[in-house]
C-alpha cells in the first residue's frame, strides 16, 4: 500500500463500510492528495455490491479541518496525485446512505463534507466551525445552502459570519446532529444504526433516500409529486404480496423487541429517579435531626 492509499482507511464488515480520513498529524487537513484519494474511494464504493451503508469519520482529534491552508497558501508543496476528481460530486453520486461519525473538529471544508452526509452522530469532542469568511474563501461545496436549511438562516448566518465554534450539544439542540455520544461509543453507535439500515429492503431504501434528496432541493408541492410518481412506479415493479408477507413477521418481532427495550429503559430510569429522590429526602431528614 503506497502513501496515498494510506491517506484513507477502508474497513468492510457485513455491508457496512467505514471510511476514515487518515492524516491525523495534520488534523486530516484536505491536501490535494487526500481529496483525490477520498474521491477515488467514494467512486469505487458507489458501485461496490458489498457496501450498503458508509460511515465516514476521521483519525485522531479531527473529522477534518478542511482544505490544507499551508498547501493553499503555497507554504508546502502540492503532492502529485494520480487523479484530480471532485469529492463533492463523488459523495453526491453515492447511492448508499452515508453516516457522518463526527469525532472531533469539522471545520470549514470539513463542515461542508459533514453536511454532505445523510445524517450525523457526534462525539462529545466534536466541534463545528465555518471559517470561510476568515480565510477569505467563498463556500463551494454547498455549506451556504445546506446549513440554513438544517438549522435556520439566522443561526447559519451567526456561524458563517462570525466563524465561531459550535459545540456538539448545541449542534444537537439546533438539529444539526442527531445525537451526541461519548467518544468511545461513537463508532459502535454508528455501526448499530448502519446495521439497522442494512436490514431494510435495499430497493425501497434506495428509492426513499433518492426522493428525500430530490424533494429537499425543491418545493413541498413538487416534492409531493416526486413522491407520488416514485410510489406508483415502485408499487408496479417492486411490491409483491409474498414479499410483504415474508417481511411482516420480522417487522412485528422487531417492534416487540424495541418496545420491550424502551419499557425496560424507562423502568430503570424511574427506579433511578426514585432512588435519587429517596436519597435526597434521607439527606434532608438527617440535616433536620442533627
Amino acid at each position: 500500500m503506497n502513501n496515498q492509499e494510506n491517506l484513507v482507511l477502508v474497513e468492510k464488515d457485513r455491508g457496512v463500510t467505514t471510511v476514515t480520513f487518515n492524516r491525523p498529524e495534520a488534523l486530516n487537513a484536505l491536501s490535494r492528495a487526500l481529496r483525490n484519494r477520498m474521491t477515488e474511494v467514494f467512486n469505487r464504493l458507489s458501485d461496490d455490491p458489498e457496501t450498503e451503508v458508509i460511515i465516514l469519520t476521521g483519525a485522531g482529534r479531527a473529522f477534518t479541518v478542511g482544505l490544507d491552508l499551508k498547501e493553499l497558501g503555497g507554504e508546502t508543496a502540492v503532492e502529485e496525485s494520480i487523479s484530480d476528481g471532485d469529492l463533492s460530486e463523488a459523495m453526491k453520486a453515492c447511492h448508499q446512505p452515508i453516516i457522518g461519525a463526527i469525532n472531533g473538529f469539522a471545520i470549514t471544508g470539513g463542515f461542508e463534507i459533514a453536511l454532505m452526509c445523510d445524517f450525523l452522530i457526534a462525539s462529545t469532542a466534536a466541534k463545528f466551525a465555518d471559517t470561510h469568511a476568515r480565510v477569505g474563501v467563498v463556500p463551494g461545496w454547498g455549506l451556504s445552502q445546506r446549513l440554513p436549511r438544517l438549522i435556520g438562516i439566522n443561526r447559519a448566518k451567526e456561524l458563517s459570519l462570525t466563524g465561531n465554534y459550535l459545540d456538539a450539544q448545541t449542534a444537537a439542540n439546533w438539529g444539526l446532529v442527531n445525537r451526541v455520544v461519548s467518544p468511545e461509543k461513537l463508532l459502535d453507535t454508528c455501526r448499530d444504526l448502519a446495521r439497522d439500515i442494512v436490514t431494510t429492503d435495499p430497493a425501497t431504501r434506495h428509492e426513499i433516500k433518492r426522493i428525500m434528496d430530490e424533494g429537499w432541493l425543491t418545493t413541498l408541492g413538487d416534492g409531493l409529486d416526486v413522491e407520488l410518481a416514485a410510489n406508483r412506479e415502485h408499487s408496479r415493479t417492486e411490491v409483491r404480496a409474498e414479499k410483504v408477507a415474508a417481511r411482516r413477521a420480522d417487522i412485528q418481532a422487531r417492534g416487540r423487541e424495541q418496545s420491550s427495550n424502551r419499557e425496560q429503559s424507562s423502568n430503570r430510569e424511574q427506579s433511578s429517579n426514585r432512588e435519587q429522590s429517596s436519597n435526597r429526602e434521607q439527606s434532608s431528614s438527617d440535616r433536620d435531626t442533627s
